[in-house]
Parts: C-alpha cells; sequence; structure tokens
C-alpha cells in the first residue's frame, strides 16, 4: 500500500502512497505503522503537528532534538507545497552533513520519513500552506536544537532563495564548520 523510495541518506525515505479513486474522489492511506514496522523503521507516533504558513518562501527549520528526545518524523503536505530538506547529522554517518531535498505538494501526496540524527525544515511553495508531521517522541523544549538555513557546511539550494519571512531562532543558530565539529 506504500511504496518507499531510498535517498542518498541512510534512512531519508520518500513514501509514495496507494491512492484509491473512484466517481467520488480519492482516498489516500496516511499511515500505515505495519508498513513502517516491517522495515525495520519507528512506527511509533506520540504526537501528530499541523504547520500552517502563510506566505510563499517562508523557511521553517532547520530542527531537530537531541538525545533522549531524538525523533523521527513523517512529513507530509495537506495544503500547498513545500521544498524538504533533511541534514545528516550523525556523526558516524557516511552522509554527515549532506542533505536531500524533496518537493512535497498536497497534489502529489508524498511523505518523507527523517530519521532521528538529521535536522528538517522547508521552504514555503506556495502561499498558505499546510504541512502535517508524526513525531515519534514528545517535544522537549530543553532538547531542541537547531543548524542554519544558510550555513556553507550544507550548501543547501533552496529554490526560492533566501526565504521571505523566517523565525529569528532560526536564523541566528552558529555555523557548525568543518565535518566532525559537533
Amino acid at each position: 500500500m506504500m511504496t518507499f523510495t531510498e535517498t542518498k541518506i541512510p534512512g531519508v525515505l520518500i513514501v509514495t502512497p496507494d491512492v484509491f479513486t473512484d466517481e467520488r474522489g480519492d482516498f489516500v492511506p496516511a499511515w500505515l505503522p505495519d508498513e513502517f514496522a516491517s522495515r525495520g523503521l519507528d512506527a511509533r507516533v506520540v504526537q501528530g503537528s499541523l504547520a500552517r504558513t502563510r506566505r510563499r518562501g517562508a523557511i521553517r527549520g532547520m530542527h531537530y532534538q537531541a538525545p533522549p528526545f531524538e525523533e523521527t518524523k513523517i512529513v507530509r503536505v495537506v495544503g500547498g507545497a513545500i521544498f524538504d530538506v533533511a541534514i545528516d547529522l550523525r556523526p558516524d554517518s557516511p552522509t554527515l552533513h549532506q542533505w536531500v531535498g524533496v518537493e512535497l505538494t498536497a497534489g502529489n501526496r508524498l511523505s518523507v520519513h527523517i530519521p532521528p540524527g538529521c535536522a528538517h525544515g522547508y521552504q514555503t511553495l506556495a502561499d498558505e500552506t499546510e504541512v502535517f508531521y508524526f513525531v515519534s517522541a514528545p517535544y522537549s523544549p530543553p532538547h531542541q536544537r537547531g543548524v542554519r538555513w544558510d550555513d556553507p557546511a550544507f550548501g543547501i539550494q533552496w529554490p526560492l532563495g533566501a526565504p521571505v519571512s523566517i523565525h529569528p531562532r532560526d536564523a541566528g543558530y552558529p555555523d557548525v564548520g568543518p565535518p566532525g565539529r559537533r
């Protein structure tokens, strides 16, 4: 019922659901925990969140949580469109400091699976965009971390360039520096 496509970053997967269409419209399974668990992925969901962003070109992120509140995220757009980005921050990973970006839209119905140890963020490609995501650990403010959206250590190529809107916290994270410094 779902197809999982690997990206260049281990554990960051593009999830394509089956779509069932009839004269009424479409039915799309959005969460099938057994499909994730059968692939050895964390299928716990402790929180589901919806983020609405008013303006095209805004950036949210790049966020992650420190242990013991590391989290898996499943991200899907339910209205509008985003360029979704994951950055590998796992010190022993062969893809440390590499990033992958995927266009998620309400129309393409894709989701992205982001494993613990990766930062996550996105740039909105349409006004009034709504992003829904499941996480495997509760939000813990003292464990909230982030890296800067334009840190040269990552070289993310945002499709719309600099953000039209970004939270001061997200804009103010310090540079990570070369691989190996975290």
